[in-house]
């Protein structure tokens, strides 16, 4: 029977690296499609970030009690996949709890805050479910946090629980095959959480134990491989993505916006201003960003990294007073874009402007940078609005007619005021007047 199992096992564990695999090329390709920009600096300092925001999460105590009950799910996520490494080499050789024999007491102590672990994360996220679903929290909310997202959500958290109830399940039943000579269970000591569910099934018979430990075993791992294929398609592939998308974040200062090199050499070069390139300048293909394509790589990691907790539209001061600006729509449009260019190749006769992402959410940004300085793993969707922006601007004239007298104002008068440069200090020669008298 052992063997039979092996074998069902490994079946298991290739279909299940399959089908992960695949998924993970293709989205690896779709960021892949994005233009390149150099992110290969600063490694100390993008180290750090990485090591403050994604491992130790310093952005998300911004808020106490959800970063509390998110740490409890982090580090249980992290321990418990610990288990996880023994219930992979059980499988494949056919023992049973592999790990009991050279660690000894230490196996019992480990066992413990697995389970201890496990009763956290079941707690939080319960109260999250209640948070999203019964008090309703704002942020939770949203034109683009209908259908899919909202049931994505809830899925995950129900999907922890009910694996996390399964390991109990398993302990328990292990417990008592363990008090039973027939069944020749590995000695693990008492399991002090699991130990409290005994009495529901202390009175099954032996082969009725065997099977349901099996059953919970086999739910168990079989549930942690779909969860990881599962996780690829839902917004908690942050679990993973949030530590490239930190240490490859924007490390300038927030505000300072990017200059298209083309177009600075081109100017300074007209100017007369020292530092233009000599060099002819390149043929641009497309100023700013009309589709997903148009974006950089980074922008790209960033829409697959974005949780859709809210925190940025939460802050957003757009949509504070009302406006259709949302960024984490304009994070979620992004991410959809990519995903539907990556399986048609983009040929539709769509585009990310104008079909996902309409001008007025995009003029509606302040660029005040309160998204960025909110988002827990440090995603710009500042970045996407002005590359969008740019396109409307400069490739399709068609900016609202405040900025285009703006506009118009800076290039003849170099300043967004209709005053030309002469008078613009007549003011003070008028105050000098009020003095005198």
């Amino acid at each position: 029977m052992n063997y039979l199992s092996q074998i069902a096992f490994v079946l298991v564990l290739a279909i299940a690296g399959y089908f992960l695999a695949k998924r993970i090329k293709e989205i690896r390709g779709n960021i892949l499609l994005g233009k390149d920009v150099d992110r290969s600096d600063r490694k100390s300092e993008r180290m750090k970030s990485m090591l403050l925001v994604a491992f130790g999460q310093k952005k998300m105590f911004k808020k106490m009690i959800p970063a509390f009950l998110h740490l409890l799910i982090y580090v249980g996520f992290l321990v418990i996949n610990l288990e996880v490494l023994e219930f992979i080499i059980d499988g494949l050789v056919g023992t049973h709890r592999i790990f009991a024999g050279p660690l000894g007491d230490a196996y019992t102590v480990a066992l413990n805050i697995f389970e201890f672990l496990a009763i956290a994360v079941i707690f939080s996220c319960v109260v999250f479910l209640i948070r999203r679903n019964i008090l309703k929290v704002d942020r939770f909310s949203g034109i683009e946090m209908k259908s899919w997202p909202k049931l994505d959500a809830n899925l995950i958290l129900v999907i922890e629980i009910i694996l996390m109830f399964a390991i109990l399940t398993m302990n328990a039943t292990d417990q008592i095959l363990q008090t039973r000579p027939d069944a020749n269970y590995t000695q693990t000591g008492t399991m002090v959480f699991s130990a409290t569910l005994i009495p529901m099934f202390d009175g099954l018979s032996t082969t009725g134990l065997i099977i349901t430990e099996r059953i919970a075993w086999w739910f168990h791992i079989i549930g942690i491989f779909a969860f990881a294929i599962y996780v690829t398609y839902s917004k908690h592939l942050h679990i993973f993505m949030a530590f490239p998308n930190t240490y490859y974040a924007n490390l300038n200062l927030k505000g300072e916006m990017n200059n298209m090199d083309e177009v600075t050499n081109e100017v300074k070069a007209m100017l007369g201003v020292g530092g233009a390139s000599t060099e002819p300048p390149a043929e641009i293909s497309r100023f700013g960003a009309k589709d997903a394509t148009d974006l950089n790589w980074v922008n790209l990691m960033n829409s697959y990294a974005c949780t859709e907790c809210g925190r940025c539209t939460q802050q957003c001061p757009a949509n504070m007073t009302g406006k259709k600006l949302s960024p984490r729509k304009i994070m979620m449009d992004t991410r959809d874009r990519i995903d539907e260019i990556g399986k048609t190749g983009g040929d539709d006769g769509k585009s990310l402007l104008g079909d996902y992402i309409t001008k007025e959410e995009i003029n509606a940004c302040t660029s005040c940078n309160a998204c960025v300085e909110a988002c827990p793993v440090n995603i710009d969707p500042l970045s996407i609005i002005l590359q969008l922006r740019r396109y409307v601007v400069m490739e399709e004239s068609s900016a609202p007619q405040s900025w285009n007298s703006m506009f118009s104002n800076i290039e003849t008068n170099f300043a967004p005021w209709k005053f030309p440069p002469t008078d613009r200090f007549k003011w003070a020669n008028d105050l000098k007047t009020e003095e005198k008298e």
